[in-house]
């Protein structure tokens, strides 16, 4: 009888009998009976059968019958980890599903996948799932190091989440030699304890030579380094001095005075700006390189662009969206020439609110090129030599200050965000070595740029929508509520609190913390932790508001040389200026900008996931003369295998938990922190600490650190 088993063996048999082929859903009380469970131990069966439930293993229908339970399937990207487990990424799901070691079923990296979901995951944790079947390898070549042996060689990826050797049969070695970093085109991807096998299709060069490590990351995330030569004839033809027939129907603004501000490197320079009185209120100018005049819809360059998506800056090179006649010429708005644009001009009041606007096609003339530099020392600095030499402007440049700290009071006063964390300069000799790394400080001018083109984002975004137009929008959706209700809880801990306003908290209450918590010791602790508890922005063709600036509505229509939902938008924009939005484009619009969001967002991310690899790269090779060193750096993150500390210079390192001397450490996620067993000794996020610098690994791009005595 059941009542004499153990608990472990009565929950096997329930779920054994439910799990018979031959069972017939049934209610409890006919379970309890042919069950021979007695009515003594009914409970103990319902709690048994709940326990099954919470597990996923069997399920309880609307009539109240149980049934072994249906696999929830989903498709997604399988991403795995150096450690042997992996994750399915879903779209439209936020969190993605953990995949256990055993679970795998042997996918690779960027793999899309069929998953049946685990059930039963307890409350607060990742649901696990299983992958079931295997629908397209998206991976097809892998960057590495060649290794050659006696009778094969084998190539370690550059990427750690691949997590086995590449065996390279020696007639598909392409002539490489140890050290060579290689292209490899996977011919097998493995099963079992079978490595991926794979043939040399390029080699890139020797790991040591100048100039390899970048390229093999440009490899890597697959960015296209050349322009085809029909690309390049098609950007050299329309490429044309700007003519009477181009000006004409435009506004011509070339009489009004209008600057360029960017750094002292750029070289397409896409916005210009204007600021001048008009009684109490401002007229702001914003001037954008009308790039759609040169790239017509579904030209060779279109599809160009749309593929690349997004100019990608890398530490020591740049990949254009556009070739360089287009992107460095004719839509670069260089001083004192004639060029085209897409103007937004707005009329703000003395709160900072945009009381009126126009969009139009224009045609301007840069009156003078400046950088960030020259307009701080004029505005922050007062440097006489540059008041001097720019002194026609400088009446203007006072103007953008006052305008702009209207714009940003305003923003600020509706719940906006500003996140200053320093951004990484990288000064890099002729070889690609890093000379010195720095933090990258925004300063009074880049602020004034920002703040113009949010206004201009925020204004063309505004208007779009309430035209009711197909468009393309940047949305940030509201942080997880739990992951909001975690930060509030750990910022109890130093005495500040969290408004939630039933499941939503608004942005303006994360701005009131970051406010207060300005200038204390805990600033870098809880604003760190305050950004990653948030998501990440994307493009759309619904406007859900952006939750980091407290908007309504923003889109992203300032730089159209190098970001492709920035070009697209341009052409609705001059189709509905020019009466062409009939109901047949329209529908063309709808059915093709969701597929534009998807796959911009995609081309953004895996930018800025290469820009992160470079930078980790020249920051392990700059610290390979520094081991040995001492500094004081800031703990910026801590894990349960060890924390990571930032130095000033923004090169972060870790500190296993092994190299702790003196206790054992345990990590605790609610106060994300390390604490010792015996000494109490705790480590905490944003603490200073001493460290020096043991060793690097320039394949796994980490830098190790070790705490000092003090």
């Amino acid at each position: 009888m059941i009542e004499k088993k153990s608990e472990k063996e009565r929950k096997k048999i329930i779920y054994d009998f439910i799990c018979d082929p031959h069972y017939v859903p049934m209610k409890q009380k006919e379970l309890a009976i042919l069950l021979q469970v007695p009515r003594e131990n009914r409970q103990e069966l319902v709690e048994i059968l709940e326990e099954l439930i919470a597990e996923g293993k069997i399920q309880l229908s609307k009539r109240g019958r149980y049934s072994k339970a249906e696999a929830k399937m989903m498709v997604g990207t399988f991403i795995s980890h150096a450690k042997g487990f992996g994750f399915v990424s879903v779209e439209g799901v936020s969190e993605d599903i953990f995949i256990s070691e055993d679970d795998t079923n042997d996918a690779f990296l960027g793999d899309t996948v069929q998953v049946a979901l685990k059930g039963g995951t307890a409350r607060g944790k990742r649901q696990e799932g299983v992958v079931v079947q295997i629908l397209v390898h998206s991976i097809t070549e892998v960057v590495g190091t060649f290794e050659k042996s006696k009778s094969f060689g084998f190539v370690v990826p550059d990427n750690q989440r691949i997590t086995s050797d590449i065996f390279i049969p020696l007639e598909c070695t392409k002539g490489a030699v140890t050290g060579h970093k290689v292209v490899v085109k996977l011919t097998d991807y493995g099963k079992g304890h079978k490595n991926p096998e794979g043939k040399v299709i390029e080699i890139l060069g020797h790991s040591n030579d100048p100039g390899t490590d970048i390229l093999s990351i440009v490899k890597a995330y697959q960015f296209p380094v050349e322009f085809s030569e029909r690309v390049l004839n098609q950007a050299g033809r329309v490429a044309k001095p700007v003519s009477e027939a181009d000006i004409n129907g435009r506004l011509d603004l070339r009489e009004e005075i209008c600057v360029t501000i960017d750094g002292e490197d750029a070289k397409d320079l896409d916005d210009a700006v204007a600021v001048k009185r008009d009684g109490e209120n401002y007229i702001l100018s914003v001037h954008i390189a009308d790039v759609t005049n040169y790239v017509q819809e579904n030209s060779a360059l279109d599809w160009e662009a749309y593929a690349r998506g997004t100019s990608v800056y890398l530490v020591d090179r740049v990949i254009p969206m556009l070739p360089h006649t287009l992107s460095n010429g004719i839509c670069s708005l260089n001083a004192g020439e004639d060029r085209l644009a897409l103007s937004c001009i707005m009329t703000i009041n003395g709160k900072g609110e945009v009381i009126d606007h126009l969009i139009a096609e224009t045609v301007i003339r840069v009156t003078r090129r400046m950088s960030y530099t020259s307009v701080k020392k004029i505005l922050e600095d007062q440097d006489e030599a540059e008041c001097k030499e720019y002194e026609d402007l400088v009446p203007m440049f006072e103007e953008m200050a006052v305008l702009a700290k209207l714009l940003r009071r305003r923003r600020r006063k509706r719940g906006s965000i500003d996140f200053d964390f320093p951004e990484t300069k990288m000064i890099l000799d002729e070889n690609g070595r890093p000379l010195e790394i720095k933090p990258y400080e925004r300063n009074t001018a880049t602020r004034l740029i920002e703040d113009f083109m949010l206004a201009a984002n925020e204004t063309v975004a505004t208007d779009y929508f309430w035209q009711a137009q197909p468009f393309l929008y940047r949305t940030h959706e509201n942080p997880d509520t739990e992951k909001m209700q975690k930060l509030g809880l750990f910022i109890r801990n130093f005495g500040y609190a969290l408004h939630l306003g039933g499941d939503e908290i608004h942005p303006g209450e994360l701005q009131k913390l970051l406010d207060k918590i300005e200038g204390t010791p805990e600033e870098a602790l809880i604003s760190r932790l305050t950004l990653r508890s948030m998501k990440q922005a994307k493009y759309t063709t619904d406007n859900t508001g952006h939750f980091g600036l407290a908007a309504k509505y923003y889109c992203h229509f300032t730089s159209p040389i190098r970001r492709y939902p920035d070009l697209q938008i341009h052409r609705i924009i001059k189709e509905n200026l020019r009466g062409k939005l009939t109901r047949e484009r329209v529908e063309h619009y709808e059915k093709i900008l969701q597929e534009v969001a998807k796959h911009s967002s995609e081309t953004e991310r895996r930018a800025e996931e290469a820009e992160r690899e470079t930078e980790k790269l020249k920051k392990v090779e700059y610290m390979e003369n520094c081991i040995g060193d001492s500094y004081e750096g800031v703990i910026s993150g801590i894990t349960n295998y060890g924390l990571y500390v930032e130095l000033p210079n923004t090169i972060e390192g870790m500190v296993h938990v092994n190299s702790l001397e003196g206790d054992f450490y345990e990590y605790d996620d609610a106060r994300y922190e390390l604490r010792g067993q015996h000494t109490g000794n705790v480590y905490r996020l944003g603490q200073k600490v001493q460290i020096r610098v043991k060793d690097v690994d320039r394949r796994c791009r980490i830098i190790d650190f070790v705490i000092e005595d003090t």
